[in-house]
This record gives structure tokens, sequence and C-alpha cells, in this order.
């Protein structure tokens, strides 16, 4: 989301750089949706996939639709969702088309609509894995009801959510319990929740924890708050939106630290306030 028009406009060859930089340290799946950049990203990374040396079969290629904006690229009145069959079709062959590849690895639908229809998404899930177009199937930011809708009619494999220290929501409401009880990958997108974004008395306590863990740990604060969600038993998938090199090492790196319990509850204590009850 962040390498192009919404991020660092990387030009070509920067993003063939960073590529290679991620599948040297064993980064190999790239996140995308149909609107990221105003419906200019896929085209951009395609382009740049396209001159790379970089193998198909080396890497997984996630994407996402359903979401509609109001904006130049499209005809649009309003923000709205589109789950209609035909739409849902057209949506992954622009996005086949703008990443120069055949088929994508994993097709999410971006946010529940309240008007989505189960039959109609899975006719039109069952035509592109039929045609090869996609290999597997998920949703992102639904609920486990949500899930349920969709699985009355098509198997969910995934679900991409908002997880972190200070969005964690998803712990207590049964999306990670979810994923638990039938095997559906979780992946969690702004895995660094608000810490670097803003500054709040939440963010203080935490820093005051941190201080202490980062030596404890010989790592660094984004370290081990990706270690943080990484301890789940869900085993996670983090979504890590940063497109600075060395930032997406130290995200690699962070699998290799096993958090301790108590260091776990020490800073959830100090996202929440309070002690666990």
């Amino acid at each position: 989301m962040t390498w192009g028009k919404w991020g660092k406009q990387h030009s070509t060859a920067e993003m063939i750089s960073l590529m290679n930089h991620c599948i040297e340290n064993d980064i190999t799946t790239f996140d995308h949706a149909d609107i990221y950049g105003d419906y200019t990203n896929e085209e951009d990374f395609g382009k740049a996939f396209n001159k790379s040396a970089i193998k198909r079969e080396d890497i997984q290629l996630i994407s996402k639709c359903g979401i509609q904006f109001d904006v130049k690229e499209r005809s649009n009145r309003v923000k709205h969702y589109d789950y209609d069959k035909d739409y849902i079709i057209a949506s992954v062959e622009r996005s086949l088309k703008m990443l120069q590849t055949d088929h994508l690895d994993m097709l999410l639908l971006h946010r529940p609509s309240p008007l989505m229809n189960p039959s109609e998404i899975a006719e039109a899930v069952d035509k592109l894995k039929n045609d090869g177009k996609i290999r597997q199937f998920g949703v992102s930011n639904f609920t486990p009801s949500q899930i349920q809708l969709i699985e009355k009619e098509i198997q969910v494999d995934a679900n991409q959510v908002e997880y972190s220290l200070s969005s964690n929501g998803v712990m207590n409401d049964g999306t990670l319990d979810d994923s638990l009880a039938y095997d559906r990958m979780i992946m969690s997108w702004s895995p660094l929740g608000s810490y670097f974004r803003e500054e709040s008395k939440a963010n203080a306590r935490i820093k005051k924890v941190l201080a202490v863990l980062t030596k404890k740990y010989n790592a660094t604060e984004d370290q081990l708050l990706l270690a943080w969600i990484l301890k789940h038993p869900s085993y996670v998938y983090p979504v890590v939106g940063t497109a600075t090199p060395k930032r997406l090492k130290m995200a690699m790196d962070a699998v290799s630290i096993e958090m301790e319990l108590q260091d776990w509850f020490l800073l959830l204590e100090a996202n929440e306030g309070h002690e666990v009850a």
C-alpha cells in the first residue's frame, strides 16, 4: 500500500530493488488491493515485477476487491462496496492484468457489505478457482458471524484484520478464536498500531515498559510490538506496512523473539491502563 502513490512513490527501479530486498530477507508475500494508490499500485508493481528477474513461483500475490472509491479513476457517485459476481470476476481479471500474472495466490473481500449475497460471491469464487485465476479465497475485516454467512456457500481460508497491542479487540470479539477453531489463516494489518503515530497516555505507559524490554531482549521497540502479536496461538501473519529496507529486515528478525508470558501481560497492562481482571 505504501510503495506507490499513497506512500513512497517508488520508481520502477526502486520497486525492483525493494522486491529483491524482501526476497533476500525471506519476505515473499506481497499484499495488494485494487484500490491502493487510487487504483494505481498494482500496475506500478506489475511493471516492476515484469522487469525484474524474480520468478513467479518464488512469490505469493494477494489482492483484495470490493471497495469502490469516488475518485477520477472510477465513475462512482459515492464510496460503496460491490460484491456482484460480475464485479468480483472483473476486478480479479483487472488485478491479474495490472500485476502481470496469471493467478492470485489469494483473493480477499476487502470489507464486509450489508448487501453481500453469499451465493453470488461463491459463484464468482468458484469460477475464478476453476479458471485457475485464484488459488485461495479469504476476507478482510470480517467478524466471525460474517464469515459464517459466507461459509454457508464457500470455504473462507483467511481473514485479514487490524490487530496490534494498541488495537487488540479481535482477541476478545471471537475473531482470533474463529481462526484457531477453524484453522483459518489470520493476517494483521497495522501490526504496530498507534505507537509510532500518536502520543497518548497508553503509548507513554507502553514506552516505559519497552524501555526495559528492549534491553532484556536486545531488540527494538517495533520488533517487540511484532513479537507481542506473534505470541498469540492463532499464528498471526503481520502485514508489515513499511517500505524502508532496514525496517523490513528488522521486522523479519522479530520472528525469532520468544516473548515471555509475563512480559506479554506487562505490555497488555500498559496499553489497557489496568491489570487483567
